[in-house]
């Protein structure tokens, strides 16, 4: 492959799970990866997840929300749907692209206190790293075979 993976990470609202991803994987994968997030029905970047990923080093006070729309008619890589309700919804995109579904809980929709929502949104944050750090390693080595 001589160009970056193009990823599309998709959640309903585009406001903490594929943001925190998006950021994630730009971090994680660097230049081998052009990666972008989109929701079904956009509801803005959640101040949480900008805070969360701040405290990881990572910035994405600067991404938006954006509607999956905006992304039909373009190829990706890989689309990767990180909410059950998104995975329904995901409409198919052209070219030779493979679908992957990441289920994670949805921090935006848990109440509580503030330490109890960024313990929910630091946990997801962390699955969501987990999960992104071995693909990650897995597609460096198809990038690079030995």
């Amino acid at each position: 492959m001589n160009h970056p993976i193009r990823v599309l990470f998709l959640c309903t609202g585009n406001s903490a799970r594929s943001q925190m991803a998006e950021g994630l994987l730009r971090s994680l994968g660097g230049p081998d990866f052009e990666v972008f997030s989109a929701g079904a029905e956009p509801k803005g970047l959640h101040p949480l997840a900008v805070e969360v990923m701040r405290e990881a080093g990572i910035d994405i006070s600067g991404q938006r929300s954006k509607p999956l729309d905006a992304f039909l008619g373009q190829n990706f890589d890989y689309v990767i749907t990180v909410c059950d309700r998104a995975r329904d919804r995901c409409p198919t995109f052209p070219g030779d692209n493979e679908s992957i579904h990441w289920g994670f809980d949805d921090p935006a929709a848990e109440t509580g206190d503030a330490a109890k929502l960024l313990a929910i949104f630091r946990r997801v944050r962390n699955e969501i790293n987990e999960r992104l750090r071995i693909w990650v390693a897995m597609q460096h080595k198809r990038l690079k075979p030995q």
